[in-house]
């Protein structure tokens, strides 16, 4: 009438190994404490305590989890098999059998922190910074800014702490991202849970209607809608891609809960970081610019002014001198301003070149020069290639202050 310990043991690097707990004795008989007082717990027996008195149960089973590829199984050891015999007939609870359940649960909560792996657990509570989620027979932490973007988006009128007590008695997903026992702290993520079940469903360019989180500084956070009409990841639009016009404070453009949409630019599935931006989805200005201010007939449109004759227009601040260095780089023959028009919106206060796409033609080739408000092209005539007008251009600037 043996009763064969059951402890959590890992048996390999991404496998879990259970020594089943079985042979659950049935009847009356009393066995000889001699017979198996060979080590142990030195205070109590809790086979001698429970065989004081006699009793009848067929078996006592411990919570399992199934883990994907290698079985990550938990069962219960000894002790709690007998602590839970002893609670059927009357015993008192011993404190060893307590201390060796949340030892076996702190080992499983290691688990699942190294493997990664999702765990389900039941809100008990909250308090002021996050849930309390039930993990076997402990309570960890979910932080709220833990917690995945679909609670306060599905319920945007309600705070936070409103939320936190509609999902009192609701089962989560999560991950354990630090299990310390010494510590006693065991504290989950939502997010990251969610991160492993949608992050495969999206792509760079994808296009997402999407809700603003919260508004800082250096750019908003940003929710993305699923078709499923839940709001299941965050990425970040960065100030420098929520226009094309000059941003001096993200809060001039977006506020918390505005609807917007966004284009995926760019995943970092390692760091679980998604970068978004709101302008690439607009006009790039550089081609209005090239089609619309400077029109390619030579015309100027109502909203620029402009003229062909260079000795008309003063080169913007800090042009004149790249235009008398580029002069003196071998292959570039002559350099003058064509035109200048005035863009709808300011991209840079900064004086900036752009390079033409397109590679010279009869010796021609057109650079702009942007700042502020205003633009002017400058015709090169060169007998360099495209590559060799950047390179020249490059040396310029390294010498320019």
């Amino acid at each position: 009438m043996p009763i064969l310990t059951a402890n959590l043991g890992l048996a390999g690097p991404s496998s879990i190994t259970l020594f089943a707990l079985s042979q659950l004795f049935t009847g009356n008989a009393t066995p000889a404490p001699a017979a198996h007082h060979n080590g142990g717990f030195p205070k109590i027996c809790l086979k001698c305590a429970v065989s004081k008195r006699p009793f009848s149960f067929r078996s006592v089973v411990r919570a399992s989890v199934s883990v994907s590829g290698d079985a990550l199984t938990k069962g219960g050891e000894e002790e709690a098999a007998v602590a839970s015999a002893n609670a059927a007939n009357g015993v008192p609870y011993p404190d060893v059998a307590k201390q060796a359940r949340w030892s076996a649960d702190w080992k499983a909560a290691r688990a699942y922190n190294e493997s990664g792996l999702i765990y389900k657990g039941r809100v008990e509570g909250f308090n002021g910074g996050g849930l309390l989620v039930r993990f076997y027979s402990l309570v960890g932490f979910l932080p709220f800014p833990q917690l995945s973007p679909s609670h306060s988006c599905k319920e945007s009128d309600k705070n936070i702490q409103e939320v936190a007590k509609g999902l009192i008695g609701s089962v989560v997903p999560v991950k354990v991202i630090q299990a310390d026992e010494d510590g006693r702290k065991l504290i989950f993520s939502e997010k990251e849970a969610v991160w492993s079940k949608f992050s495969g469903q999206i792509n760079v360019g994808d296009i997402f209607q999407a809700r603003v989180g919260s508004v800082e500084d250096y750019g908003a956070f940003v929710h993305l809608r699923f078709p499923d009409g839940l709001y299941h990841l965050t990425g970040l639009v960065h100030v420098s891609e929520v226009s094309w016009d000059l941003v001096q404070d993200v809060r001039d453009i977006l506020s918390e809960g505005d609807e917007v949409r966004i284009k995926v630019i760019n995943i970092d599935r390692e760091k679980s970081r998604i970068t978004l931006s709101m302008k690439q989805l607009e006009e790039d200005p550089l081609l209005e610019t090239l089609d619309k201010v400077i029109p390619q007939d030579g015309s100027v449109n109502s909203d620029a002014s402009g003229t062909n004759s260079s000795s008309k227009i003063d080169p913007l601040p800090g042009l004149e001198t790249i235009i008398q260095e580029l002069l003196q780089e071998e292959g570039i023959e002559d350099v003058r301003i064509n035109r200048q028009g005035f863009e709808k919106r300011v991209v840079s206060q900064d004086l900036q070149l752009w390079l033409s796409n397109a590679p010279p033609t009869d010796k021609k080739f057109i650079l702009l020069a942007r700042a502020g408000r205003q633009v002017q092209e400058i015709q090169l005539t060169t007998l360099l290639d495209q590559d060799g007008i950047r390179k020249a251009l490059q040396r310029v600037l390294e010498r320019v202050p």
